[in-house]
């Protein structure tokens, strides 16, 4: 099992020397403080990430090993590089309707200003996310399956599939009801991001369901049909990543406004849960336990419900971390009692 860490662990390892180097340079004598605060935040990357690895591993099932690979190597690169380090800057820069290059600047050398720039922008961050991840569950937990977990609320979220379009109104209405409690002068913004968030969804889960359709109609096209459906679903699990970490990315300037920091920190943790999925891949623990989907699905939708409230309610992210972990040490333990039964 530890091979599987190796890359995460020399990652660590490079960070750490990163993180010393940097608060050294920035202020003096603080290299040590800033180690701290980048290992921190990349235990809590690791803590909240669990859902998100078992998702991933259940996407990642389906795809060859060279694309299991890119998404260690490229899908790192945009997780970090990406999502924690260039997004918060481009988000910033449209909505302050500045140059990303003087957002840089502002990130680098006035900190509090950056903060106080992205914490503006939350309300539209998160709700992007949550109609991704919200649309995500219920495509779910709406789509036939031959086992169920809490089977009192799933099956009767089955019968759902038979609406044309459920999980798309759903979503809309949840995004409407979160614009009525908003200020009116955000409420377009909020739309505007949650509607981007369900027709991403849409193009991507649209797109990966034609490709599959075609493999198996078309099995001379096999080589070429993988290639693009691999494409697909690596879109597809950066955009659910991006989705996972918008909230953490925000909650990490309550540790550190340092973006340096914060990105080392993250890079870290990213690195070890995309370390985890992996050895989830390999191991086929998905097929060993088979509640763990239910769970992670369920971690999801909470996650998405919450990242609505906090449009208008601060929550904190020990909150959501609990609550998604309770729910996959559940579902593990209901697969484990139910694999003692088949015995």
């Amino acid at each position: 099992m530890f091979h599987y860490f190796i890359g995460s662990i020399f990652i660590t390892i490079l960070g750490v020397i990163a993180a010393y180097l940097w608060g050294e340079h920035i202020h003096p004598n603080s290299g040590f403080t800033c180690v701290f605060i980048a290992l921190v935040l990349a235990i809590l990357e690791i803590s909240l990430s669990f859902d998100n690895a078992v998702v991933n591993a259940m996407k990642l099932e389906k795809m060859s090993e060279k694309w299991r690979q890119r998404f260690i190597t490229w899908g790192i690169l945009i997780a970090v590089f990406g999502m924690r380090f260039l997004f918060p800057l481009a988000v910033v820069a449209i909505f302050a309707k500045l140059n990303i290059l003087t957002v840089l600047d502002m990130a680098l050398n006035n900190v509090d200003t950056y903060a106080h720039y992205l914490e503006l922008t939350h309300a539209p961050i998160v709700t992007f996310g949550g109609a991704f991840l919200i649309m995500l569950f219920l495509d779910y937990f709406t789509t036939p399956k031959d086992v169920c977990w809490l089977s009192f609320i799933e099956k009767h979220m089955l019968k759902l599939s038979k609406i044309k379009g459920i999980c798309t109104v759903t979503t809309l209405v949840i995004i409407l009801g979160v614009m009525s409690v908003l200020p009116p002068e955000i409420r377009l913004n909020i739309f505007l991001s949650g509607f981007a968030g369900i027709i991403i969804y849409l193009t991507i889960d649209g797109l990966a369901e034609w490709l599959e359709r075609r493999q198996e109609e078309r099995a001379k096209l096999y080589a070429d049909t993988v290639k693009c459906s691999g494409l697909i679903g690596f879109l597809y699990l950066e955009l659910i990543d991006a989705s996972f970490s918008l909230d953490g990315v925000l909650g990490a300037f309550a540790l550190s406004k340092d973006i340096i920091i914060i990105t080392i920190g993250l890079f870290i943790g990213a690195m070890f849960v995309r370390s985890l999925t992996i050895m989830l891949v390999e191991k086929k623990t998905l097929s060993k336990f088979i509640y763990l989907e239910h769970g992670a699905h369920w971690a999801i939708g909470i996650l998405a419900v919450l990242m609505f409230i906090s449009t208008f309610y601060e929550v904190p992210e020990v909150v959501t971390g609990t609550l998604g972990l309770i729910l996959i040490v559940a579902a593990l333990i209901s697969s484990i009692l139910d694999n003692k039964k088949k015995v």
